[in-house]
């Protein structure tokens, strides 16, 4: 087509360059995997050359350093020629820190270091913090087109590893969650990760096409089959053979169509309007609806053995204000990706503007984010996008019964913004704040802040 990390993308792997000549402790190939990451070891400055050369993708490293000063300038010679945007995490024994030439290393080539023995979720964050500076900094925002999935949310993670799930397979796919979500991303992201990959891709809106003609979207015609039908035509089921038909907002599908839909489901065998010839094709159905459809099969408004039928594998896809922290990395993201679109004077997005998109609702979700970025980009008279320039109220208005529930709210947002202030870089965010690390972790378990 982000433990937390903070930016993900489902279009390729995550791959991680992991420098070590010696195992890590605590870390393993198949744990890095399990978090959503593809290590690639290597120990020699040459090894490090290829692996970079090989795949051009890579935007974080993960380095074990020793104090030895041949392997210490090997490193110190490879990681100097990354380019700027590779974001590079440092593991150390916490005696070795004493020694200058390692403090040296970390202070000049390293966004972060992690001290033995390692705690995990607080090392994938931090991976995850990295990667998301690697894709919004310089010259990196091209690697990733707007038909990318990203994320970095508890909520997203848990979603990219269902979508490499259901993608193994050949079942059927619903698809849930509200309009705006990225329902179709979704889609497109099984797809592009199933063994399908190599045929087509083929979507269709069943709520925006007239019910008279949407039999003849999916299934084709044959000429003269009604008024205007000039010629035969190929249904989008054809289309797609061999590869996936995504039927977006199947709620509103007709029912005489879900008939049709639903014996395609069976045998995998349909006609032509106009022809009784049975015809075959080979294609994976995913459907999306924003409707509860086992609701609606209850209520007579959809065929309930339609919805067992495409209700095999099911997907929430989640609305932004459920996925904590992903709303201001994905601005940055849009800033990125429409740069050819903004005026020239904006150099960024300003912290009380990032505040507001972190704790504003969302209701039009991502499609909304995207909207008001774009309009601001245009629009704003600022060096920084302002709070005025996205049209967005101070904060949500919510109302706080208790003295402890304000202060912990304004505590939250100021976290975020110092983090977002940052880069995401959680040890300049902590001294913003005035605050060691470890509180900042802390708070941010506290608060359930996924930047």
């Amino acid at each position: 087509m982000s433990t937390t990390p903070a930016v993900q993308r489902m279009d390729l792997a995550r791959p991680l360059l992991v420098f070590s000549r010696l195992p890590i402790p605590g870390l393993s190939t198949a744990l890095m995997r399990s978090f959503g990451w593809e290590p690639c070891w290597v120990s020699t400055e040459r090894d490090c050359r290829v692996a970079t050369a090989a795949q051009p993708h890579i935007s974080t490293a993960l380095v074990y350093p020793d104090t030895e000063d041949k392997w210490l300038r090997q490193m110190e010679a490879a990681f100097s020629r990354f380019p700027q945007y590779i974001q590079i995490i440092a593991i150390v024994d916490h005696d070795r820190m004493r020694d200058p030439r390692l403090r040296r290393f970390v202070a000049q080539f390293c966004f972060d270091y992690h001290s033995l023995p390692l705690n995990l979720s607080r090392l994938f964050y931090s991976l995850g913090h990295a990667c998301g500076v690697a894709i919004i900094g310089d010259g990196c925002g091209d690697l990733y087109p707007l038909d990318t999935m990203v994320g970095g949310s508890k909520a997203m993670l848990a979603l990219f590893g269902q979508i490499r799930k259901v993608a193994t397979v050949d079942a059927p796919v619903l698809i849930t969650g509200e309009t705006g979500t990225g329902k179709e991303l979704a889609a497109l992201a099984i797809h592009e990760h199933s063994a399908r990959a190599h045929k087509p891709f083929v979507a269709i809106n069943c709520g925006s096409i007239p019910e008279q003609l949407i039999q003849s979207e999916l299934f084709g015609h044959e000429k003269g089959a009604f008024t205007g039908a000039h010629e035969r035509k190929i249904g989008k089921i054809e289309a797609a053979a061999g590869g996936t038909l995504f039927l977006d907002e199947i709620g509103d599908c007709p029912l005489a169509v879900q008939v049709s839909l639903l014996r395609f489901l069976q045998e995998q065998c349909f006609e032509r309007v106009g022809s009784t010839q049975s015809l075959q094709a080979d294609v994976r159905i995913i459907a999306a609806t924003h409707v509860d459809l086992e609701a609606a099969a209850k209520q007579g408004q959809f065929r309930e053995d339609l919805y067992y039928r495409l209700n095999v594998l099911r997907l929430q896809v989640p609305a932004l204000r459920e996925r904590g922290g992903d709303a201001p990395l994905l601005a940055h993201y849009f800033l990125q990706h429409f740069a050819h679109e903004k005026n020239p004077h904006i150099k960024g997005i300003g912290q009380a503007a990032l505040g507001a998109i972190s704790t504003y609702s969302w209701p039009g979700n991502v499609r909304e984010l995207i909207n008001r970025m774009r309009r601001a980009m245009v629009m704003s008279d600022h060096a920084h996008i302002s709070i005025e320039d996205l049209g967005l109220p101070e904060q949500d208005p919510v109302f706080l019964t208790r003295l402890d529930q304000a202060r912990e709210k304004a505590e939250r947002e100021a976290i975020i913004v110092a983090i977002h202030a940052s880069g995401r870089n959680l040890s300049e965010a902590a001294r913003t704040l005035d605050i060691a690390r470890v509180t900042l972790y802390r708070l941010m378990d506290k608060y359930v802040i996924d930047v």
